[in-house]
């Protein structure tokens, strides 16, 4: 074979090529015209393998021809590929009537724990009330948790069977209370009465295990410290608490308690909502809520922090989260 008829079959086959890919009316017609072109016992290898038997000052020529005429037909090729996929996705769009623009659904992300949710709107209503929010650490020393809240060392809220003690230390415990940010708070020398706080979190105690009682729940401590603070204005402000956080005024009474690092004492009970106060299993049949304790700051507690009693008084007050979500969301 010459070099002329080398350079007409090259010819041929590249316009025979073009007219296949052009009828192909699918995806695999079109790759079985490739290979009867392009694959290994495709019609371009029958051709160059003539070259052998061509004049050797020829065969560069003809070589890099067939080169350019294998890179022509894979062009096409590729070109008709291109043009099949566009077409067979507008039919599928026509079938289908995919709106494209519609906004793509969301994974559903779950919701905020009920203890999180009222933690939230405890804070944002003392907030409204002139008071910031204080958070102090849950691994504490007893001078925090006992010594500065004026609790003698024979108190028996000391003993390990009521308290955690760590391997950290002998004085290095876990938190039996959120009254520990009163200390760490009103001993900062840049906080200087007036001062208003509250101090959300964890705490733990050693108790047993059962419906009522876990070793970890939730507190919110409270604290007011100006001058001529009264008890009145402490149970005003916790009137006013629970009439925004449940949304009605709550029937309350205060019955009189002790606690080391305020005094007075009192507890602050609710009405059972469960029973209406006549009396239920979740109450003890008591037709009363503990729901929280409080009183006037014990001026042991102003001097530990460097704060004069006779100029400044305040309240305290301390509530447990799981009591209050369990009264908002009507658990039994």
């Amino acid at each position: 074979m010459t070099a002329a008829q080398f350079e007409k079959e090259l010819a041929e086959l590249e316009k025979f090529a073009s007219d296949a890919f052009a009828s192909a009316g699918d995806s695999q017609s079109l790759e079985d015209m490739r290979l009867e072109y392009l694959g290994q016992k495709g019609k371009l290898t029958l051709i160059l393998r003539g070259l052998s038997g061509l004049d050797k000052s020829e065969r560069p020529r003809i070589g890099q021809l067939a080169n350019t005429v294998k890179e022509k037909i894979q062009v096409l090729h590729d070109q008709r590929k291109e043009a099949l996929y566009r077409e067979q996705l507008a039919e599928r769009l026509k079938v289908d009537r995919l709106d494209v623009t519609l906004p793509a659904l969301g994974r559903p992300l779950g919701h905020l724990h009920p203890l999180t949710l009222i933690t939230e709107e405890i804070a944002r209503i003392f907030y409204g009330m002139g008071f910031s929010v204080f958070e102090g650490p849950e691994v504490e020393t007893d001078y925090y948790n006992f010594d500065a809240l004026n609790t003698p060392a024979s108190h028996p809220a000391r003993d390990e069977q009521d308290t955690f003690y760590t391997n950290l230390g002998p004085q290095v415990l876990l938190r039996s209370q959120t009254s520990t940010a009163q200390i760490r708070y009103m001993e900062k020398k840049e906080n200087k009465p007036p001062l208003r706080i509250i101090a959300p979190g964890r705490v733990y105690r050693n108790e047993e295990i059962n419906a009522r009682k876990y070793p970890l729940f939730h507190q919110v401590e409270g604290l007011l410290v100006d001058k001529e603070v009264t008890m009145g204005q402490l149970r005003a402000t916790l009137a006013e608490f629970l009439r925004l956080l449940f949304g009605k005024p709550l029937r309350t009474r205060f019955r009189p308690d002790f606690f080391p690092f305020t005094e007075p004492s009192a507890e602050l009970d609710s009405e059972c909502p469960f029973c209406a106060g006549s009396g239920c299993r979740t109450c003890g049949h008591r037709g009363w809520l503990e729901l929280l304790g409080c009183g006037m700051v014990d001026p042991n507690v102003l001097r530990a922090v460097d704060i004069d009693p006779e100029e400044w008084s305040g309240f305290a007050f301390g509530m447990g989260v799981e009591r209050l979500a369990m009264i908002k969301y009507g658990v039994t």
